[in-house]
């Protein structure tokens, strides 16, 4: 998602808090076609840009913690979130992406008081947060807000179960397929050699999304850019044959 900043470029930003000042040069246009805001009017959306506090959140830093007071949500203007859950014994699962455009940290709206996991952000990104005291009022003054509110959430949780049968019915490989396939569809950029996930990531990242170890994840990226399957360089990976990974997932191509 390519959004317009006007005078505000995302690389000029020097500091985390950027404060009211820089808010007031946010265009109301950043909000029109985003969900839940995409039935407001321009009056309402300044009225909700007004009382937001925009934030750069850099490569791998935490937006917030598992267990963590939820005090504020937030919308991923620009970036990418992972969203990380920590089991009980310590081990990490990266349970979901998000991408520009799209809510998270919403615990007010699932009626809990601490964050259910852990988001770090996947590269450079942009948001703006409000606090939690304005999620009831957004839901009384802007129709429509809580109805695209729980049709994101319904969308996570289908997302979740999805992967939770793969977790119990899928070979490995089709597991890591199915997690790149997945990827390339939510955040997949067109370039020369196929389509690259457009964000920066690891075979450790692909090893805790698939419950599998970083060895069976590297042995089998290893094998597929051989084949021509994928190419992966820098934390970056590209998917340059992606029929051919659909197979390997067990759909139908």
């Amino acid at each position: 998602m390519n959004l317009n900043y006007g005078k505000l470029k995302k690389g000029s930003l020097r500091c985390n808090n950027l404060g009211l000042d820089v808010l007031k040069n946010l265009d109301e246009s950043l909000l029109t076609n985003l969900p839940p805001f995409k039935n407001l009017n321009t009056v309402q959306i300044r009225e909700i840009l007004d009382i937001a506090t925009p934030v750069r959140i850099d490569l791998g830093k935490a937006v917030f913690d598992q267990g963590e007071v939820a005090q504020k949500f937030f919308l991923l203007l620009d970036g990418h979130i992972r969203v990380i859950k920590t089991t009980p014994d310590g081990e990490q699962v990266i349970a979901l992406h998000i991408t520009s455009g799209q809510l998270f940290g919403i615990a007010a709206g699932l009626g809990k008081t601490t964050y259910p996991a852990t988001a770090i952000a996947a590269d450079e990104c942009l948001v703006l947060s409000w606090s939690n005291t304005q999620w009831t009022k957004f839901i009384a003054a802007y129709p429509g807000f809580s109805t695209e509110v729980y049709k994101i959430v319904g969308e996570r949780l289908d997302e979740m179960n999805n992967r939770i049968v793969e977790m119990a019915t899928q070979q490995v490989e089709q597991r890591v397929a199915c997690v790149l396939l997945r990827l390339i569809t939510q955040a997949g950029k067109k370039v020369p050699d196929g389509v690259e996930i457009d964000f920066p990531i690891t075979r450790q990242n692909i090893s805790e999304m698939t419950g599998t170890t970083l060895h069976t994840v590297s042995r089998l990226l290893s094998a597929w850019e051989k084949s021509g399957i994928v190419a992966s360089k820098r934390s970056k990976v590209t998917v340059t044959q992606p029929h051919k990974l659909v197979l390997l997932s067990g759909a139908s191509a």
